[in-house]
């Protein structure tokens, strides 16, 4: 009997989970094809903007010739993203005195400030359902 209960109340907290989300993103204003676009999505302020340490992070690595891509089963909630153009493929942002020689982006596209924007300014709320985002690239050298 304590199994057929177990099995019961599981089955109805997975009918109340909410669905998952799809995330289309297109990053558009790539200065050429070489290399790899890495995308960091996170929920936690504490691991933006890179993702290091987050260990439910989304992240993935694109080719630049093809600059979209779609997440599935993304869990309710938010988020924010961001995006560099890896374009030597060595797996981390490249900077000449703190500044990016390689380019950025993140969810909301928001305008340049001194170093990545606040977690709070490119949140963004997933539902269930198909969420569609332009990532817009930026470089500074």
């Amino acid at each position: 009997m304590f199994g057929l209960a177990a099995f019961l109340m599981t089955a109805e907290l997975v009918a109340r989970a909410p669905a998952p989300g799809e995330v289309s993103i297109v990053v558009s204003g790539l200065r050429n094809s070489r290399g790899e676009v890495r995308i960091c999505m996170t929920r936690d302020p504490a691991h933006f903007p890179d993702c290091k340490g987050d260990p439910v992070a989304l992240t993935r690595s694109i080719p630049a010739a093809a600059p979209a891509v779609t997440l599935a089963a993304v869990p309710p909630g938010e988020y924010a993203i961001a995006i560099f153009h890896d374009e030597n493929n060595n797996r981390r942002l490249d900077t000449v005195f703190g500044i990016p020689r390689e380019g950025f982006g993140f969810s909301r596209n928001p305008p340049l400030g001194f170093g990545a924007p606040r977690f709070s300014k490119v949140v963004i709320r997933i539902a269930p359902g198909l969420s569609r985002m332009n990532v817009r690239m930026q470089y500074l050298l």
